[in-house]
């Protein structure tokens, strides 16, 4: 595994693409009522990033049909956009990528459709928290694999268990690079990579109801755990500079709750 550790000039290049991700989450959380629907969502980010002067990166990924990742209710990330409307009680999960001058951003955040029910409204919450338990846990020198232990200690301590199969990754020149950084841990916690200066990565918390057994749907993207109850999906960009995390999408925290 190498992962590349970037220049301050590098992550000042990187931060473009982090911002206007940034920016159309906040866009998409702004349109996200009900009656809207997907589609509509996933147009208007698309013309808004190319306007800004970026790129869709998710659109034609691995052959991923549009910009953005609209993933509602039980389906937990990598979601169509379609046309159906929204409706009340809805959970919405939008997941964008960004590429401006060969450097990538990505980000992600879950959120209610009008009134939710407490579970919900609870599976969006406690994804959120994940997301910045775990940032305020880094530290320089500590292991990818102990970032994933505090994950998935704290999704399990509220009651969820941490999506399998999928997870955060190195991000910079292309959408994914190593490392690859779970929500759960496999192996032994003391081994693998370290975090050190100069490293940019996402950091994506996946929540499940139950279980966190995986599965795919027939559209061959869209997935849910096996028992197909609802998920929630949050993801920040992160670097590492002069040893401690700067988040580079932060803006959607803004109003993110």
């Amino acid at each position: 595994m190498a992962i590349p550790i970037r220049k301050t000039a590098q992550i000042e290049a990187i931060k473009k693409p982090a911002k206007l991700v940034a920016q159309a989450l906040k866009l998409a959380k702004e349109m996200a009522v009900i009656g809207a629907t997907g589609i509509e969502i996933d147009k208007a980010c698309e013309e808004f990033i190319v306007k800004n002067g970026g790129r869709p990166s998710f659109k034609g990924l691995y052959g991923f049909p549009n910009s953005v990742c609209v993933s509602v209710n039980e389906v937990i990330i990598h979601g169509i956009p379609n046309d159906i409307p929204f409706k009340e009680g809805d959970i919405v999960g939008f997941d964008i990528g960004v590429e401006i001058d060969g450097w990538y951003g990505d980000a992600a955040i879950t959120v209610p459709i009008g009134q939710v029910d407490e579970i919900s409204a609870k599976l969006i919450d406690v994804s959120r928290e994940t997301l910045y338990h775990m940032i305020k846990h880094i530290k320089v020198g500590m292991r990818f694999k102990q970032l994933s232990k505090i994950a998935e200690d704290f999704i399990k301590s509220k009651g969820f268990e941490p999506l399998r199969n999928y997870s955060g990754h190195g991000i910079g020149r292309s959408p994914h690079e190593d490392p690859q950084i779970l929500n759960y841990v496999e192996g032994k916690v003391n081994q693998g990579e370290k975090i050190k200066n100069g490293m940019v990565f996402c950091l994506e918390p996946m929540i499940c109801q139950e279980t966190g057994e995986s599965a795919t749907l027939e559209d061959n993207w869209s997935v849910v755990n096996t028992l197909h109850k609802r998920g929630a999906h949050y993801e920040h960009q992160i670097a590492i500079v002069n040893n401690k995390p700067v988040i580079l999408t932060e803006l959607w925290a803004e109003i993110g709750k």
